[in-house]
């Protein structure tokens, strides 16, 4: 690419948040010369109101290229190319507001999560509150570098892992019960019949084939279906929540 790293830019008295960017190519594109990269801390579940959209987006539109990417990868909103001269104000604008920028570098990264018992049945405990309590406990290694390589936080309610938690993260918190998994036989009975529908009718099936379409497909095969059984060996049960998508309503 035409981009070298910017070195050392940033906002007094933080040493990350801020990706510098300079072009190689100045003379040819002089509205790039400068593309700075800032990362807003996300609210825990990325939670906006209309309200804080329009704050963050107009803040941006005044101090930078009014160009954003929702959400990296990270969690952070990330405002895309501005001035070298143009971070401190937009920083402070940001903070008069109640907003804080994100980890970058070699430093704790924003913590992220899913949006757990706000909206998820499946989420076995808070998230949310994990997350903020804990952006709350590393904000001086979130904002000053001092790890040899950097190191995040991801947060998920179950093992779907909606957050990519195992992929995109260092420490995953993953939640997932405790007790053996519950069998409603008669539900059971209705969706090998069809009358209940697979993934609440989101899978582009008519009638689910327990057998063929979960048993057969259980990455421990700890569970066994004799066209009128559905049977699991609890100890073999790895918490994958195949099962438990395809049909919620016998598998609790």
């Amino acid at each position: 690419t035409h981009w070298k790293h910017g070195g050392i830019v940033g906002v007094l008295g933080y040493g990350s948040g801020i990706i510098g960017r300079y072009s190689d190519l100045p003379d040819e594109f002089p509205g790039l010369e400068h593309f700075h990269t800032m990362r807003v801390n996300q609210p825990s579940g990325w939670y906006y109101t209309a309200s804080a959209l329009r704050e963050l987006c107009d803040i941006w539109d005044k101090h930078g290229s009014g160009v954003l990417n929702v959400h990296g990868a990270t969690g952070d909103m990330v405002f895309l190319g501005t001035r070298t001269e143009e971070l401190e104000p937009c920083f402070e604008a940001l903070t008069a507001k109640g907003w804080n920028i994100g980890g970058s570098g070699s430093a704790m990264r924003s913590p992220s999560c899913c949006l757990g018992q706000s909206r998820c049945e499946w989420s076995c405990y808070d998230t949310m509150e994990a997350c903020y309590q804990l952006t709350q406990e590393f904000q001086f290694d979130l904002h000053r570098p001092s790890f040899p390589y950097k190191y995040k936080l991801k947060f998920s309610g179950c093992p779907n892992d909606c957050v990519a938690a195992i992929a995109r993260s260092d420490m995953s918190m993953i939640g997932v019960w405790k007790d053996d998994i519950r069998i409603d036989q008669a539900a059971v009975a209705a969706y090998a019949a069809g009358e209940l529908k697979a993934r609440g009718g989101g899978a582009n099936v008519d009638k689910l084939d327990i057998k063929a379409d979960v048993t057969d497909l259980c990455p421990t095969f700890c569970m066994s279906y004799d066209g009128k059984k559905l049977t699991i060996d609890n100890k073999n049960y790895n918490h994958c929540m195949h099962c438990i998508n395809l049909m919620p309503r016998p598998c609790a």
